[in-house]
């Protein structure tokens, strides 16, 4: 019964949802308006303190690899644009832990509404978009300083480059927050996942065979920007991987809601 209900349902229904929660969500954060502007200068903070580094590094190192400043910045870009879902949309995930403990998530399987997709939209992290900014700012100039042509082709593909590898580092926090079903202390889970994000800022060639087929195939954090950037700063040399980055990435993003899913079915059934 409650399957059919839930096939009844489509895409309008669920924006309608998520609208609603998030103009709540928004509402409860502008009512602390300083918190507000602290946390998000402090992110701006972060990504600048990060791109200083980059700076530093490249006054030593003029390129590496092969990759010279403006193909690093472009990779650094593309790397924060697409963490930007996961620190915006996802950020509930760090909380699940403290709800599966204390038992407060037992309220999300009582709703007529997939469990997933209600404490997801809980929570949407204003903080993100300052990230997303700079990542922006720092993907056109590279853009335009390495000459990658500007149609509508090059902007279509940059869109859903962008849109599908951000699902890579969404699905590898919802793999680790959803260890907090089985393991207890489940916290070190997501920070270790949430840590490989820095390695995105940098390409896999740089690292052994080892490391490579780890950050491909096992932690496929290689796959949140080296990859799919490859079809624009190598155009006449994309390997395989970087066209199939889409349809892995959905695949990989859909495993982790079956494992989420699995967990939920498992709390509910142990009442834990």
């Amino acid at each position: 019964m409650e399957l059919a209900r839930e096939r009844k349902r489509g895409l309008s229904f669920y924006l309608s949802i998520y609208r609603k929660i998030l103009i709540q969500d928004l509402k409860s954060k502008m009512s602390f308006r300083t918190d507000f502007i602290i946390s998000t200068f402090g992110m701006v903070l972060t990504n600048v303190s990060g791109f200083i580094t980059f700076m530093i590094l490249f006054h030593n190192f003029p390129s590496v690899n092969g990759w010279d400043y403006n193909h690093m910045l472009f990779l650094y870009g593309f790397s924060l644009i697409a963490l930007t879902p996961v620190q915006c949309f996802f950020d509930n995930n760090w909380n699940l832990r403290f709800m599966v403990r204390s038992g407060d998530f037992i309220k999300y399987c009582f709703r007529p509404i997939n469990v997933f997709f209600y404490f997801i939209s809980e929570v949407f992290d204003v903080k993100g978009l300052g990230q997303f900014a700079f990542g922006l700012g720092t993907f056109i100039y590279a853009w335009a300083h390495i000459g990658i042509p500007v149609t509508f082709v090059t902007i279509a593909e940059a869109v859903l480059f962008l849109m599908t590898a951000s699902l890579f580092m969404i699905a590898l926090m919802n793999f680790a927050a959803a260890t907090c079903f089985w393991i207890i202390n489940s916290g070190y889970v997501m920070v270790i996942m949430f840590r490989f994000k820095d390695f995105a800022k940098y390409p896999a060639s740089i690292f052994n065979s080892v490391f490579r087929f780890i950050f491909t195939f096992i932690i496929p954090i290689a796959f949140v920007a080296y990859y799919p950037s490859l079809v624009f700063v190598t155009p006449d040399r994309v390997p395989l991987l970087s066209w199939l980055s889409p349809a892995i990435g959905a695949l990989f993003f859909w495993l982790s809601y079956k494992f989420w899913m699995l967990g939920v079915r498992k709390y509910d059934f142990t009442g834990s």
